[in-house]
């Protein structure tokens, strides 16, 4: 009699839970459920930290569900914002949404409908005078905000085998500096190229060994390059935190940063206004490209590891202004041919977005430098066996382009056979490259901090 009970309830309470989802509730489910349950259903595996699931929930989920796992998840997870990437067979991994990576097929479309609206010069030229001054108002710098008066902080110069370094610090806003590193030739006579070389994403910043190789290579080979932090990246940390660096503003700051740089590199007595050039890799890439296509005194460009017509930049920093949707929208190639005819490097590699540019961007590329007459103008250094880095057959693609275009000593870096040697420069330890010292103490009185005070000073600045 008692066991005949105990069943019955446990079949009424299952029954129960089976039918208590209708729609009055959405049918919902919880994501981590619904899931597990595509895992068993599929016999895939999918790969998620618990946090990314969460206190979420589907609804209508048993209605999402198709003959096959990708479709399935497409229909359970697109209206939560998030996707999967299939790392191999029946094996996925969960992300978050990612509007600036698009599929290879969409984004080389898109460059092709974009491309389709012009098809001289003339009509370039005009596409041009349209979205150059909308990338500035996209950036809230139609109007440049008033220089501060403050004269650069400049460290003790430190010489070295053919080259020296000097750390600046660069009032932008009103208590707001950017930091860098600027590297010189031992020897100046008359006038010399300025180089900018903005740090990308990496791992200690502007303070690596790659940085650093860069640029005392190009001021050994003549020049003077200045290496220089992000906004709220290496020692812009002082003054706000990591995640400031993920707010759509941290864009136009570094835009505002590489223009006061350049405003101070050039009003000094040994800078070749003529010879002008920037380099970065990775977000700092995508930072090169918009500098050369928006400030005309940049003569010479090399994007590393960044530029795709399916990547409109992973960070804030490079997408999270509506640059793009400039003049019907644009793509960051179509930005990057903004630059023509001056000469250009491109330089991709095989493990990342940069992995197809020879297929099909680095054609259009040429195709617009070729309006001018100028299709040698751009070049593209691709390395399929590469991933996504800034190493040395990066570097030495650099150095080989700036010393064609900017005319510098490429022997400076040469060995006796020729092979680019930069075992003469010397890796300084991370402290030797700080402006406001080791611990931040020689930070400016005046110097603001965190990101509510930095909005209300650019805002007033811009304002007036």
């Amino acid at each position: 009699m008692y066991k005949k009970i105990f069943y019955l309830l446990i079949i009424t309470a299952f029954s129960s839970n089976a039918f208590t989802q209708n729609s009055d509730d959405a049918y919902r489910k919880p994501l981590k459920q619904v899931l597990t349950d595509i895992e068993n259903r599929f016999s895939v595996k999918i790969k998620y930290a618990d946090s990314m699931v969460s206190n979420k929930w589907v609804s209508y989920a048993d209605w999402r569900y198709r003959t096959d796992a990708e479709t399935t998840l497409n229909n359970v997870l697109l209206p939560l914002d998030m996707k999967v990437r299939k790392e191999k067979e029946n094996v996925y991994k969960l992300s978050n949404y990612e509007y600036y990576r698009w599929s290879v097929p969409e984004g080389w479309a898109e460059l092709d409908r974009i491309a389709a609206q012009y098809k001289n010069v003339e009509e370039w030229e005009a596409r041009k005078k349209l979205l150059q001054p909308c990338l500035m108002q996209a950036l809230q710098l139609s109007a440049l905000p008033v220089a501060p008066a403050s004269k650069p902080i400049v460290t003790a110069r430190r010489k070295f085998d053919g080259y020296s370094v000097e750390n600046i610090a660069i009032e932008i806003l009103p208590g707001v500096y950017i930091n860098g590193s600027l590297y010189r030739p031992a020897e100046i006579r008359g006038k010399i190229p300025v180089i900018l070389n903005p740090d990308g994403h990496w791992e200690k910043q502007r303070y690596r060994a790659d940085c650093q190789y860069r640029c005392a290579a190009l001021a050994r080979m003549g020049a003077m390059a200045f290496s220089y932090d992000l906004f709220a990246w290496g020692e812009s940390q002082l003054q706000f935190k990591l995640e400031d660096h993920r707010r759509s503003l941290s864009m136009t700051i570094q835009v505002l940063g590489s223009i006061r740089i350049l405003d101070y590199l050039l009003s000094l007595k040994e800078a070749d206004t003529a010879r002008v050039g920037i380099t970065g890799g990775s977000g700092a890439g995508s930072h090169t490209v918009l500098m050369a296509a928006i400030d005309n005194r940049i003569k010479v460009s090399a994007p590393v590891v960044s530029l795709s017509s399916y990547f409109y930049g992973g960070c804030p920093c490079e997408s999270g202004m509506p640059i793009h949707d400039c003049a019907g929208k644009t793509d960051n190639v179509e930005i990057a041919a903004m630059a023509a005819p001056h000469p250009q490097l491109v330089v991709s590699d095989g493990g990342d977005w940069t992995d197809k540019m020879p297929e099909h961007d680095f054609l259009y590329l040429q195709k617009m430098y070729g309006y001018y007459g100028k299709a040698t103008n751009v070049e593209n250094v691709h390395l399929p066996d590469e991933k996504h880095d800034f190493g040395i057959n990066k570097r030495i693609a650099v150095y080989r382009f700036m010393a064609k275009y900017l005319g510098l000593n490429l022997k400076a870096v040469q060995d006796a056979g020729g092979k680019i040697d930069e075992s003469k420069i010397t890796i300084e330890k991370e402290e030797a490259l700080y402006v406001f010292g080791s611990k931040g103490e020689l930070l400016p009185a005046n110097a603001i901090k965190g990101f509510e005070t930095l909005e209300k000073e650019f805002y007033n600045a811009v304002r007036k």
